[in-house]
């Protein structure tokens, strides 16, 4: 009987003599995914570029205490939300630029090539996610975009069901508002 993926890249890695080539398959497997999860919430590649590379840092560095109660893609998924929320809260915070001033760099990233979403609508609702509060965002891309239950968005979040059901109804009521004031 065949061992599922994570079983393997664990074993993998918990051997020294196997541990680089498990790290490799950990990457290989969810490094695509994760980049993906990072950019739609700070929509600048360098930037998700970085904070793929430092979760998997962080994940390296944790890899002892990752207990097996979820599976490696949601244990990620959580260090790559904790990252990418705390980027942009410390992004928001820098004196040397106002929030307006950050939210209009941003949008000016949607008009330049290679953004996922090309069509007019979908450049709509990637403007009116930008207006939201990053909490929001997080779980209104992993709702609507990522299609994950409120169960497993709760394990990745460590947030109640019921807070995250309240979170994206208002995400939803904000951004319909945005789209019809566009």
């Amino acid at each position: 009987m065949n061992q599922n993926p994570d079983q393997e890249i664990l074993q993998l890695i918990r051997q020294n003599h196997t541990r680089d080539m498990g790290y490799r398959q950990l990457i290989q497997r969810y490094q695509q995914r994760i980049y993906q999860v990072i950019r739609r919430m700070v929509l600048i590649h360098e930037d998700a570029d970085d904070l793929t590379q430092n979760t998997f840092i962080k994940a390296f560095k944790n890899i002892d205490k990752f207990q097996e109660n979820s599976t490696l893609f949601t244990w990620l998924y959580r260090i790559a939300t904790n990252e990418t929320l705390t980027f942009l809260e410390k992004k928001k915070n820098r004196f040397f630029f106002s929030i307006d001033d950050h939210q209009q760099r941003l949008e000016s990233y949607l008009d330049q090539p290679g953004m996922p979403t090309t069509e007019e609508i979908e450049y709509k609702l990637e403007k009116a996610l930008l207006k939201l509060p990053a909490k929001q965002r997080l779980v209104f891309h992993l709702k609507y975009q990522e299609e994950l239950t409120y169960e497993q968005m709760s394990q990745i979040t460590e947030t109640s069901v019921g807070a995250l059901k309240a979170s994206y109804h208002l995400a939803v009521k904000k951004i319909e508002e945005f789209l019809k004031n566009e």
